[in-house]
């Protein structure tokens, strides 16, 4: 089986070249491939945000300039007071929470020792219950014992 193949390499408006490849005697469709137009092949791949964008001289004295550095100081400016106010409402909420932590804990204690005395107090109860209460067996033996006799 013998493959013939012929290529077509063009270049798109992005610098990409793409190289065409067209199978003869098989009936499959290749995919094309993209290759990087410098001769050189490696280096880095360029954001989409800074390919449209020319490294040329910008005029610092430019309304245009002055305009969008205006902006960006502001941008900047609104970032920092967003980012120092959550900053803040974070400090103020743990503070919020410590608060709230101390104050179950002291809830925990007091309930914990209001446990205990309810325990001793039950327990003590009981004992004396059980004390004072002859079981219903000794009771009919005795009384059974003083008829018989």
């Amino acid at each position: 089986m013998s493959k013939t193949s012929q290529q077509n390499t063009t270049t798109d408006a992005s610098g990409v070249s793409v190289i065409h490849t067209e199978a003869h005697s098989s009936g499959l469709q290749q995919v094309p491939q993209l290759v990087p137009v410098s001769p050189g092949g490696g280096g880095k791949a360029v954001p989409p945000s800074k390919q449209g964008k020319k490294n040329s001289f910008v005029d610092r004295n430019s309304d245009e300039y002055r305009q969008r550095r205006e902006r960006n100081n502001m941008a900047v400016k609104k970032s920092r007071l967003k980012s120092k106010q959550k900053a803040q409402d974070t400090l103020q909420r743990v503070n919020q929470l410590k608060e709230e932590n101390e104050r179950l804990e002291a809830k925990i204690k007091l309930l914990t020792k209001e446990l205990s005395v309810l325990k001793d107090l039950f327990l003590e109860h009981a004992h004396n219950f059980a004390d004072n209460v002859q079981p219903v067996g000794t009771e009919t033996t005795t009384t059974n014992a003083e008829n018989s006799g």
